[in-house]
């Protein structure tokens, strides 16, 4: 993974510093609330309903165990002993101090880790594929373009303050798993008809309370090109994006309002004018992949043929691999998700514990690197498969082994009312109320790949829009009502789920999510998928049974 160079070591230190006296302003009453909320801003920091909320940036997906022991560290010294993971990869502390803020940001920084640009009217974090470098359908890893974007985007002095946030994700394989097509900019690897590599760039995605899925911009872009086109269009965005109306101010309604031709001439004659004078040379593409050599891979690890035997011997740890583990580029390895989704655990949480024992794992199985992804879990992207059985024995004991990654209980989920000052409706014990519903593993294996997205509020963290089946939080009056949709996707089919009907009521959404899937389960043809029958037959039967007794 990416290692620091001083000149990136200083930024984060100073940053760390500057930070530090802001606060010690702010706290002396020597700058006002406005003042400091958009200096906090910048710096990760949110005010939510109980107390401050830190969001760490976690660049692409990567973490070191180092890192993940400091985060271990950071909870339970300064937080209630765990941690978040984000949709966006990155990690949320939800009850750091405000004084000692600066304190937590300055342990990050001797991990190499920061939480500069996580909020804000800015360029965010950039996200990519969790499997970048070992799946199996990769064109090329896209993670040395994704650190390229990285350090272009921190600090730039022209995009300091954009209409709105901006997100970019990166993909390098055929299949899409960074939901490319749900962000400002989503950047494709492809080949050309004379096989060469180089970018295709789609604009105008998004999610939150206007979802939009991305159009193609351009759909080959040479890669020394790569910099100069992003700051065309960043530079459009900044000109024409609407600051009237922070509802209307991201670029997806920019280019929804002026048409994707219009919007596409204005980059192209605003990119003449500039595409020569930032060349994405070979020699710093080249230096940047060198930060991403494949490990020490074992070319004899697929000789063993005890993992053969133990998946015979053990049906448990065969349902663990089926279900938790894919297919590595490099014989004789699996790449393994360790599931944050335990039936009594709020998605996406871990503890303290739990994090120093992974960053064990990790060092023991993995070479030492972990990886978040955009569904609230996280991956070691490198294990033998000699090693799986020792390795799901381990992880089970801390909770961190439930067979369930791509079923209904594997539910993306906000942390809602519970924490989060935007929310109008609860998330987390929704979830739980759902997971103890559907606590018969042998049905959630059966009903096979469906994907609950379920967020608090319209803005989306949780991505409810694109969900298999979406939920979202509403407020009525005081009370907790959700929304449902049905058929979203964010894969390479993108799709925006379809409303079922009204509202239904808090106690009701556990009983409304049992209908649906019994529904399909009932009417699916063969090993149909559930997108598949809601593509085929459409939502008016579930529609009817969820409203059945209304």
């Amino acid at each position: 993974m990416y290692q620091y160079n001083d000149d990136d070591q200083t930024l984060v230190n100073e940053r760390v510093a500057q930070f530090r006296r802001q606060t010690e302003q702010f706290l002396k009453g020597e700058i006002t609330d406005d003042q400091f909320r958009a200096l906090r801003l910048r710096n990760g920091l949110y005010i939510q309903t109980h107390a401050p909320m830190l969001r760490i940036a976690v660049p692409y997906g990567l973490l070191s165990s180092r890192q993940l022991r400091k985060i271990a560290h950071i909870a339970r010294t300064y937080d209630k002993n765990y941690c978040h993971l984000t949709t966006r990869q990155n990690i949320q502390f939800n009850w750091p101090k405000l004084e000692q803020v600066p304190d937590i940001l300055g342990e990050l920084a001797s991990v190499q880790m920061h939480a500069i640009q996580t909020s804000g009217n800015c360029m965010r974090n950039t996200t990519s594929d969790h499997l970048a470098g070992v799946c199996v359908d990769e064109i090329e890893d896209p993670r040395p373009y994704c650190e390229i974007i990285r350090q272009w985007t921190t600090l730039h002095p022209e995009f300091d303050y954009l209409p709105r946030k901006f997100k970019i994700a990166v993909s390098g394989a055929l299949h899409d798993r960074a939901a490319t097509q749900f962000h400002d900019i989503g950047l494709h690897l492809v080949k050309n008809d004379a096989g060469e590599i180089g970018f295709r760039v789609l604009v105008g995605g998004g999610l939150g309370r206007t979802p939009v899925i991305g159009q193609v911009i351009k759909p080959y872009l040479e890669k020394k090109y790569l910099l100069s086109y992003l700051e065309a269009i960043l530079r459009i965005y900044n000109l024409f994006g609407r600051r009237d109306n922070k509802y209307k101010a991201r670029i997806k309604i920019l280019v929804k309002e002026s048409g994707l031709e219009k919007f596409a001439a204005l980059v192209e004659q605003e990119w003449l004018l500039t595409k020569d004078s930032q060349i994405l040379s070979n020699e710093r593409i080249e230096a940047l992949k060198m930060q991403f050599v494949a490990p020490a891979y074992e070319i004899d690890a697929a000789q063993n043929s005890s993992y053969a035997q133990q998946q015979q011997a053990n049906l448990a740890f065969a349902l663990w691999v089926k279900h938790n583990t894919v297919d590595h580029k490099v014989s004789g390895y699996r790449a393994v998700f360790l599931s944050l989704k335990a039936p009594d655990v709020p998605p996406g949480d871990m503890t303290d514990t739990q994090l120093d024992t992974v960053a064990d794992l990790a060092d023991q199985y993995s070479f030492g690197e972990v990886r978040s992804t955009h569904r609230q879990n996280l991956i070691f992207a490198d294990v033998k498969q000699a090693d799986l059985f020792p390795l799901w024995q381990q992880l089970d004991a801390i909770k961190l082994a439930t067979p369930n990654i791509g079923t209904v209980t594997d539910m993306i989920c906000c942390p809602g009312l519970d924490f989060c000052s935007l929310a109008n409706a609860g998330s987390i014990g929704i979830a739980k109320e759902i997971n103890e519903a559907l606590d018969d593993i042998d049905y959630l294996h059966d009903i096979g790949d469906v994907k609950i997205n379920m967020s608090g509020c319209m803005n989306g963290c949780a991505h409810q829009s694109v969900g298999h089946i979406g939920i979202l939080g509403v407020d009525k009056k005081g009370t907790e009502w959700y929304q449902l949709t049905l058929g979203g996707s964010s894969e390479n089919e993108a799709a925006i789920g379809e409303r079922l009907g009204p509202a239904v009521a808090k106690n009701e959404v556990t009983h409304a999510i049992t209908t649906i899937l019994d529904v399909y389960v009932k009417q699916r043809l063969d090993d149909e998928s559930f997108l598949d029958m809601v593509k085929r037959v459409g939502i008016e039967p579930f529609k009817e049974q969820v409203y059945a007794s209304h």
